[in-house]
């Protein structure tokens, strides 16, 4: 089973996206701040983080370079999810380390697709 570790701070989207992604037989860890999401990074070994940029404590930019900058942690792939879909905002979230990036509210058959590329699942 897929592993996923979802860092999102907003608990309507959080429990959104977590029973939709359940609901198609990924395993979900929930982290709701930055801090916590590099935490459960190492602990837990995700096959993919799906990492809110707009994050309290440490945002999602420095957690996502937190995860990266860490060998124990840096192959696991990392989608930025942003409602701030600004121009430039793509180059931003790979430039911190983001191996793709979605804008909020998700599309969750094009989130599935990207989660499936990234996983080999």
């Amino acid at each position: 089973m897929v592993k996923i570790l979802l860092v999102e701070d907003n608990e309507m989207n959080r429990d959104m996206l977590s029973r939709r992604l359940e609901r198609r037989g990924y395993e979900v860890i929930i982290a709701t701040d930055g801090l916590a999401g590099v935490e459960a990074a190492v602990s837990n070994k995700p096959d993919l983080v799906l990492m809110d940029m707009s994050l309290p404590v440490i945002d999602g930019w420095e957690a996502t370079r937190r995860i990266k900058g860490n060998p124990a942690t840096a192959a696991i792939p990392v989608i930025a999810l942003t409602a701030h879909a600004m121009a430039g905002d793509r180059e931003k979230a790979m430039e911190a380390g983001c191996d793709d990036y979605d804008t909020k509210p998700i599309e969750l058959p094009a989130l599935l697709d990207k989660i499936a590329r990234l996983t080999g699942g």
